[in-house]
């Protein structure tokens, strides 16, 4: 055995088709968004702190209405590879286009509520069907 642990290794072709093979899908999605955040300059959900100005690029797993404070509410679920990010439309019902399984870029500033990462009312840009 060498010193050099295997993750530390260069992968070959033969060795990156095998672990491939053996990740589960759910894996692999995820390191495809994680590298289409990097390739968009986008900041990983991950690595958002707290009050933090962000643009984030990732796919919208569930979309809810749920009313704040008495105030409509549209929230989804934005997920990146690396974590999740909740997105909060406050004043909204619906939104065309925001629906789960949808890639979206967003950007405002992140807040923490009940242990999670969320934005509020961000800008955001709705990515190409054709790229999905």
């Amino acid at each position: 055995m060498s010193a050099v642990p295997r993750s530390e290794k260069p992968a070959g072709r033969f060795r990156r088709m095998l672990d491939r093979l053996s990740s589960s899908q759910e894996d692999l999605e995820s390191e495809e968004l994680r590298e289409d955040a990097a390739t968009a300059g986008c900041t990983r959900i991950g690595d958002c702190q707290d009050r933090e100005i962000v643009t984030v690029t990732g796919t919208l797993r569930t979309v809810t209405q749920r009313p704040r404070a008495g105030v409509p509410a549209l929230e989804a679920e934005l997920f990146d590879g690396s974590a999740a990010l909740d997105v909060v439309w406050l004043g909204r019902r619906s939104i065309t286009g925001i629906e789960p399984g949808r890639k979206l870029i967003a950007s405002g500033r992140v807040g923490m509520s009940r242990g999670r990462r969320v934005l509020f009312n961000p800008k955001y840009e709705l990515r190409p069907l054709g790229r999905e």
